[in-house]
């Protein structure tokens, strides 16, 4: 089937909920997608941060082959060897840790506010949890309702109470917030769908000092940030605190659905048989795709490369950005990277995506780049060039 024909198919049957582009990928190689009609795009975006080690990375696929070959499912009835490798991976990464296994982020989200209720109830009946303005933490209701924009909120209300927004990157405003109902404080390292936000060196620092004064749980959400996106496994590992419970997706399986959320040990054992599920939780293909993942983070020099090649990025934007009066600021870390527009970035984004460049618009002016942590320099002055001449020729057109 060719690009039309797949699209025809897919729009006859789909729900039309995503606003799909006119193509269809089929196969994909390190930086690069192929469509199905034979044209390769350079791919900046990874499929929402999620195929961080490129397409067909050989970890992965031989960990999913492999796994495929021998077992795909059993239940969590029963124990598999890549679900248990898997949880001692990241309980020893995150440090004395215990993990639940879910299917996406916003399940792993939804996991960890359960959990925080269940502490909360078991702690002076606490339930509130405290999150953020431009947070993105899901699609589920429980999510939804800890989600700070609203457009994600239109035509599901009434949200489920219990959850109180406040400023991100505002400390006095969580102070407060704080009440004899709170329980804990959900937030991002980096604000990834509200536009790639970047706070205060000190933010989650001095989350961590409230927590601790307080008795709340400290939620950081790594779904986009984890896994060596900002150059560091996780996110908050940049502020050296630990959190009391963090949850992951997107990255960790490397192109397969997989989420997890990991706690301190003193607090995940309020959860007890029963209390909270998943049928597909920490499925044996799934789990051994992330322990690929893993090993190529741990082996390989991904993360290192990211760092490197992520600020090298940084940089170069930030010269192109001198000769773009369009562009209001450059921010990020490691291989999140938002370029803040004075415009709405759409047309940016059509203008890279005619040479093949895929990137993506997030908060209307935000441009966000999320290239796989093993981009070559070489593959980023590549897309560099495309991303120079999309913003030179939207300043050109605007001022014609």
């Amino acid at each position: 089937m060719n690009n039309a024909e797949i699209v025809e198919l897919a729009h006859a049957n789909l729900l039309n909920n995503y606003g799909c582009m006119p193509l269809a990928f089929v196969r994909g190689h390190g930086a690069y997608l192929y469509d199905a009609d034979g044209n390769r795009y350079l791919d900046f975006f990874c499929g929402l941060a999620v195929t961080s080690l490129g397409h067909g990375h050989p970890r992965v696929v031989g960990a999913i082959k492999q796994q495929a070959d021998k077992l795909t499912h059993a239940s969590n009835v029963f124990h598999t060897e890549p679900m248990a490798r898997l949880a001692a991976r990241l309980s020893a990464a995150f440090g004395d840790g215990r993990v639940f296994f879910a299917n996406s982020g916003a399940e792993a989200n939804e996991a960890a506010l359960k959990l925080a209720r269940r502490w909360g109830h078991a702690h002076g009946g606490r339930f509130e949890i405290i999150s953020t303005l431009g947070s993105f933490h899901g699609r589920t209701l429980g999510t939804l309702s800890a989600t700070g924009q609203e457009k994600y909120h239109e035509g599901f209300e009434p949200l489920v109470p219990g959850f109180k927004l406040v400023p991100y990157n505002d400390v006095g405003a969580i102070e407060r917030a704080i009440n004899s109902k709170t329980v804990g404080i959900i937030v991002e390292p980096i604000q990834g769908e509200g536009g790639v936000v970047v706070p205060h060196p000190d933010y989650l620092t001095r989350l961590r000092e409230i927590c601790d004064r307080a008795r709340l749980l400290l939620i950081v959400d790594e779904v986009q940030t984890g896994m060596g996106r900002t150059g560091r496994l996780f996110g908050y590992q940049h502020s050296g605190i630990k959190p009391d419970i963090i949850t992951l997706a997107k990255a960790l399986g490397g192109g397969i659905p997989i989420g997890a959320m990991v706690a301190r040990r003193e607090i995940a054992t309020v959860m007890t048989p029963g209390t909270h599920g998943s049928t597909f939780g920490g499925n044996p293909v799934a789990c051994a795709a992330a322990l690929g993942v893993f090993d190529a983070l741990e082996h390989d020099g991904v993360i290192a490369n990211a760092a490197e090649v992520g600020s090298y990025l940084l940089a170069r934007l930030r010269e192109i950005a001198k000769e773009c009066p369009d562009v209001r600021e450059v921010r990020g870390q490691g291989m999140i990277i938002g370029v803040a527009l004075k415009h709405a970035a759409k047309p940016v984004v059509d203008a890279c995506f005619r040479e093949r460049l895929i990137v993506n618009g997030t908060a209307d002016t935000i441009l966000r780049l999320l290239p796989p942590l093993t981009l070559t320099k070489e593959e980023a002055d590549a897309g560099l060039a495309v991303i120079e001449r999309a913003l030179r020729a939207e300043a050109g057109a605007a001022g014609a």
